[in-house]
């Protein structure tokens, strides 16, 4: 979950970048898709506060986080 001009979402994109990039298995296992929050009333009650925050099925992860922390919750998926 994203909105334009999000320096966090910007930063937390890079991260998720670099671990597809230095583990290729992450690369076949998962992509990014940005949802922008700004256009959809519900997206910005849930998220508004949180972003930037990755989800994958009913499972979140929620900035701060660090590449530690996101490697441990992609591991888990």
């Amino acid at each position: 979950m994203t909105t334009s001009g999000c320096h966090l979402c910007d930063e937390a994109s890079q991260m998720f970048h670099y671990l597809l990039n230095e583990k290729p298995l992450f690369a076949q296992r998962f992509e990014l898709q940005l949802v922008e929050i700004a256009n959809d009333d519900k997206l910005i009650e849930n998220f508004g506060m949180r972003i930037p925050v990755l989800k994958s099925n009913e499972n979140e992860l929620g900035w701060i986080f660090t590449m530690d922390e996101l490697y441990l919750w992609l591991e888990s998926l």
